[in-house]
């Protein structure tokens, strides 16, 4: 049995980064001080907080090397400083530093706050919006129209992997790439040896980074830098992923995602507000389009995230062997985190998936993997055990592990909503055709696709395989 490790470090309250990530690898082995020293050479604020936190390795994403010290001071800008700085200029006089204030929910954040407000989603969600309108912000998202693009460009690259699988080493297995923290690990960590098999589509944070930058600025008549864009998510990491290099337009001097907040700061901006849930007008989220025929709060398949995984198998079975899947079930492994799903024909298995959250059973998987032993076509991965409701951000109760009554009650909060499968929203393909031009044209490549970068160390140096999570 794995044993769970644990470093003390302290907590940078300032800053705004979650230190649940601050581990570091070197050269093979753990080193608690180095860790440390890294830690404060880039967050100097550090050595004035008092807090002290366990950093428990299972939910790690590793600093040195990792964080860098200009990553880090982009971080610490993504704040409620930052928000309120922008607040405050939006008062002054002097227009031309005036910003329009947008902000886009992750629905995984919308449970949290039906349970602080104790409301159903929908309700929750207009309150969280009234209040956002009230300080100031201009517009208000849900990001679930980007998680359909993200779930659409994945399965259309599923399909294409599988049908190159022959030819090209690198097709099978293909892992997701939603998660920060997951993307964090393969890149600095394990290097060409999981990078070729990521799917490249962006994630639902940055394609909705994309499409606020682009299209809405367009759609509004503004340019990209006269927007401040600000993405509430359940995941501290979502703020290493927001000032990636890939997501910053050097010639405009902006990125698509100015800060990311996770849920528990709005809920503290809401009590630094001193305003009630009952005080707070309730408002409509908007959309993109202005008009629409919106049915209503919708998730996506999965028990706790986008549901990658349900949505690809669903659709290979469909593209690559004719088979309709109304249901799916999954066969537990070694925990609720580590579970398979496997498409059968006539005794012959056509399709095996994987579903991987949380840090030791990455490990796992890595494990096999440089065994030549992974005999899924797909593995959504998640750094976070349960998923994006597990988000840190919104879930951690005492110690840094997470409320499991809190998070239980997210579930059944997130599993009330009404799925809606990605290719039935119009306003998504109506999006293709009047923003991307199509399906397949470079525009839609340059907005919803990315690459990833390899560590210039050799994974054999960065990671000792036998370190257990």
């Amino acid at each position: 049995m794995c044993q769970t490790h644990s470093l003390s470090c302290t907590h940078l309250i300032n800053c705004g980064l979650h230190l649940l990530s601050c581990m570091c690898l070197v050269w093979g082995r753990m080193n608690e001080q180095i860790c440390f020293d890294n830690l404060i050479h880039a967050f100097p604020q550090v050595k004035e907080s008092t807090s002290v936190q366990q950093v428990l390795l299972s939910a790690c994403l590793s600093c040195d090397g990792c964080v860098s010290e200009d990553e880090g001071q982009r971080i610490s800008q993504q704040n409620l400083e930052e928000i309120n700085r922008v607040l405050a200029l939006n008062k002054k006089c002097d227009t031309s530093k005036h910003k329009i204030l947008v902000v886009s929910v992750c629905p995984q954040s919308l449970p949290f706050f039906a349970i602080k407000f104790q409301l159903d989603v929908p309700a929750a969600a207009k309150k969280l919006c009234g209040f956002l309108k009230s300080v100031g912000v201009h517009y208000v998202f849900d990001t679930t129209v980007a998680a359909s693009f993200s779930i659409l460009e994945s399965q259309r690259e599923f399909v294409q992997r599988y049908r190159r699988k022959h030819h090209d080493s690198n097709a099978m297995p293909m892992f997701t790439s939603s998660c920060p923290g997951w993307i964090r690990y393969a890149e600095r960590v394990l290097g060409s040896l999981v990078t070729p098999h990521i799917c490249t589509a962006r994630s639902p944070q940055q394609i909705m980074g994309s499409l606020v930058k682009d299209f809405f600025a367009r759609q509004q008549k503004l340019t990209p830098d006269q927007i401040f864009h600000v993405v509430v998510a359940p995941c501290f990491d979502k703020k290493l992923e927001a000032v990636r290099e890939e997501f910053y337009k050097s010639i405009l001097e902006i990125r698509d995602v100015d800060c990311v907040l996770t849920s528990g700061e709005i809920l503290h901006l809401m009590e630094q507000s001193k305003v009630t849930v009952e005080e707070v007008d309730s408002a409509p989220l908007d959309h993109v389009f202005g008009e629409t025929t919106d049915p209503g709060m919708t998730r996506h398949e999965g028990r706790g995230s986008e549901g990658f995984l349900e949505h690809i198998f669903k659709h290979a079975a469909k593209e690559l062997f004719g088979l309709d899947v109304q249901e799916i079930v999954y066969k537990t492994l070694r925990n609720r985190d580590f579970q398979e799903v496997a498409l059968e024909r006539d005794g012959e298995t056509l399709l095996q998936f994987a579903a991987v959250y949380g840090f030791r059973n990455i490990q796992t998987l890595v494990h096999r993997m440089r065994k030549g032993k992974v005999p899924y076509q797909l593995v959504e991965v998640l750094s976070c055990p349960g998923g994006c409701l597990s988000g840190r951000g919104q879930a951690e109760g005492e110690g840094g592990r997470p409320d499991r009554t809190l998070v239980q009650q997210m579930e059944e909060h997130y599993s009330s909503l009404p799925v809606r499968l990605p290719d039935t929203n119009p306003e998504v393909q109506r999006l293709y055709q009047d923003w991307l031009d199509g399906h397949d044209s470079p525009h839609a490549q340059q907005c919803l696709h990315t690459q990833y970068k390899i560590s210039t160390q050799p994974p054999s140096q960065i990671l000792n395989s036998d370190i257990q999570w």
